[in-house]
């Protein structure tokens, strides 16, 4: 573990209240997507599946709250909307705009879970081994994503950043409010 006395580091609880919000999130992004997808194209299947782990993580992130009586983010009822409507902004735009968005999500996710990861070392094995298994799962969207037609999207860069800031912006602001 890299940590020092003196460096800061992310409380398990903290850790908790951001992940199950982040899952709730990516839960209402697919549902966005679905909802103007439709439910019978390869891809509509392939993002069902991806929803259905990602429900799967909310899930263990709720009874882990209610378990360790930590409170959820007072943003819930935000991330519900803005979620599902990502979800569905990306699904007008076509297929590869829905890709992109899940590989850009993905992209900080898989970063926010390492830095998770480095910062609870063995302090907290139930956590640590959750935060890694969904991280590998999360990896898998991310790939299933990007060859699936993710970076064909139009404006990629711009579309795939924009969405990679406001990933980070959630997680700053969940961990608090």
């Amino acid at each position: 573990m890299s940590w020092k006395p003196g460096d800061k580091r992310e409380a398990p609880d903290m850790m908790v209240r951001v992940d199950q919000a982040g899952e709730y999130g990516a839960t209402r992004i697919y549902a966005g997507q679905l909802a103007i997808m439709g439910d019978r194209t390869p891809m509509a299947r392939m993002i069902h599946g991806m929803a259905v782990q990602e429900e799967e993580h909310r899930a263990f992130f709720d009874a882990m709250l209610a378990r360790r009586g930590i409170r959820p983010t007072a943003l819930q009822p935000f991330w519900n909307v803005a979620g599902f409507a990502l979800g569905a902004a990306t699904a007008a735009m076509g297929p590869n705009a829905a890709m992109a968005c899940t590989a850009a999500v993905e992209t900080e996710i898989d970063k926010h879970y390492q830095q998770q990861i480095d910062d609870l070392g063995e302090d907290d094995p139930e956590l640590s081994q959750a935060v890694l298994r969904f991280q590998a799962e999360e990896l898998e969207h991310r790939d299933t994503a990007l060859g699936n037609g993710a970076e064909n999207a139009l404006g990629y860069p711009v579309l795939s950043g924009l969405i990679r800031l406001g990933c980070r912006v959630a997680i700053a602001v969940s961990k608090r409010i």
